[in-house]
């Protein structure tokens, strides 16, 4: 085995990684406050770099230059995950919540095949191409060769992650969420609206959606089919973390895109999947909670 060849797929595999990392602390912020998971999340993923795309090249269109459309686009299409993930928490979650079912899971599978459907028929069913700015010519970085474009990957991860957790801590709003987290009924008692905070979460949820939509699809392209590709993986490092640790989703992610990167290399592209199946497999079998979540004890 060559050295230099295990440390090129294992840096490549990772960046990849924290993609999953962002979809997967997208199910985080809801399960906190809710304790509810939008099973179409990869849809949000999906739907939102659709219409990224089309606000791209609609400024194409007008006269911008790629770089000024590229930043003109990002707000955009966080505004519009942000959007989208409020519509799935007041049409698919809500009333489940209200009523004390199940029902959402149920209703945010059905909401994330109604928004496949819909971009199939507005966009089509063809992968297409998602110019960036960004270089994608490789630089030599401690020995392996990395692009811009995987290397913004890492820093928009890390980014959206931070600013988050930096309104969690520091603003108003942030403390009603951290504090619904901890105990939703104690939170109402002292006058924080439950539900307005589940919508914050669902709307942070899906500006995270659509963060991760933005920064994939330059390097996958965009097509109807991307959500699929993401959402499993995605699920599996939320799991085998933990649905409480940002710091675990990042590292479970991380190793997760370079084992995958590795397996894909030495054993075939056909055994691609098989890292993430094995580490759910393990951390539902061993770990339920999860490697770096904590196990609940309930008084009866």
């Amino acid at each position: 085995m060559n050295p230099s060849i295990i440390g090129q797929m294992t840096v490549s595999g990772a960046l990849m990684g924290l993609v999953y990392a962002l979809i997967a602390y997208g199910f985080q912020l809801t399960y906190a406050t809710s304790k509810s998971i939008n099973f179409g999340q990869g849809e949000l993923v999906m739907v939102s770099a659709f219409f990224s795309l089309t606000l791209m090249n609609f400024g194409l269109a007008h006269g911008l230059s790629l770089g000024w459309a590229y930043g003109l686009m990002v707000p955009g299409g966080l505004i519009f995950g942000a959007l989208l993930g409020l519509f799935v928490e007041r049409a698919g979650v809500r009333l489940a919540l209200e009523q004390k079912s199940e029902g959402w899971i149920l209703l945010s599978i059905i909401l994330g095949l109604f928004l496949f459907s819909t971009a199939e028929n507005i966009w089509g069913r063809d992968d297409r191409p998602f110019p960036s700015p960004i270089s994608s010519d490789p630089i030599h970085v401690l020995g392996v060769d990395v692009t811009r474009v995987e290397l913004s990957v890492a820093v928009g991860v890390f980014a959206i992650m931070g600013l988050i957790e930096l309104f969690k801590r520091r603003t108003l709003l942030g403390k009603a969420f951290e504090a619904v987290s901890a105990d939703r009924d104690a939170a109402e008692f002292m006058g924080i609206s439950a539900t307005r905070t589940v919508m914050l979460s669902y709307g942070l949820s899906g500006a995270v959606a659509a963060v991760a939509g933005i920064l994939v699809a330059p390097i996958t392209t965009v097509g109807p089919t991307m959500a699929s590709a993401l959402i499993l993986k995605a699920f599996s490092v939320a799991v085998v973390a933990g649905l409480d640790s940002g710091f675990g989703v990042v590292l479970i992610g991380m190793c997760l895109g370079a084992l995958e990167s590795l397996a894909s290399f030495y054993l075939g592209s056909g055994w691609r999947e098989a890292p993430g199946l094995v580490l759910l497999i393990l951390a539902l079998a061993l770990r339920p909670a999860g490697v770096f979540g904590k196990a609940l004890i309930r008084k009866v």
